[in-house]
């Protein structure tokens, strides 16, 4: 009789394992078959962000596929820098930078900086933040057009003198009561093209990395 009962006590145990069992298997295999769908989506995702600042008919290469990664140091970015190639037969339209402000107010903001073979901007995009939502996240093109103020420019317009928030002398606007998340913006934008201006030919000469 007792070891009836303590049978009838075991199941429950099996039966709970058998679950989990089954459950991981189900988890590994759902994972599986929506892994490739996954990464098409990411890439998706990546291809549109790019090409809002580098029209897709510019370019004829793999954007995704031409692509390096410069350290960080360089750039002064929190994190390390990749870059995305535009050709057009062979000939260099546009690099697409990935740079991390470590300054704004609430911790990294993650840029892409596109800059024209001319070295001019294509223009700059907030990949990701933790600014404060009304105020700091202003500098999301949904929310306001204050990024769409560095199409077209470069390190000739404005001077050197005006690569700064207006507070600062230079010829950025800032946020009301937010100052600082804009100014680490237009340094991060500044470091890029000074540093695309020295290496921009050189750049498009390295290997792709696998």
């Amino acid at each position: 009789m007792k070891r009836i009962y303590e049978k009838l006590l075991e199941q429950p145990g099996a039966i709970l394992a058998g679950f989990a069992l089954f459950g991981t298997i189900a988890l590994a295999l759902a994972f599986d078959l929506t892994k490739d769908q996954i990464a098409a989506n990411e890439r998706a995702a990546t291809l549109s962000r790019l090409n809002a600042l580098v029209d897709h008919q510019t370019y004829d290469n793999d954007l995704l596929a031409d692509t390096v990664d410069l350290p960080a140091a360089e750039f002064g970015s929190a994190d390390k820098v990749t870059v995305y190639r535009a050709r057009k037969q062979g000939v260099p339209v546009a690099a697409l930078f990935t740079v991390t402000a470590p300054d704004g107010y609430s911790g990294r903001i993650r840029l892409i900086v596109g800059v024209n073979a001319d070295q001019t901007l294509a223009g700059v995009r907030v990949l990701g933040h933790k600014e404060t939502p009304g105020l700091g996240d202003k500098i999301e093109v949904e929310k306001s057009d204050w990024m769409l103020g560095f199409n077209g420019k470069s390190l000739q317009n404005p001077t050197d003198t005006g690569w700064a928030v207006r507070k600062d002398g230079g010829e950025f606007d800032q946020f009301t009561g937010a100052t600082i998340t804009p100014r680490a913006i237009v340094k991060a934008v500044k470091n890029t093209l000074a540093w695309s201006q020295q290496h921009f030919s050189t750049l498009f000469k390295q290997e792709a990395k696998p």
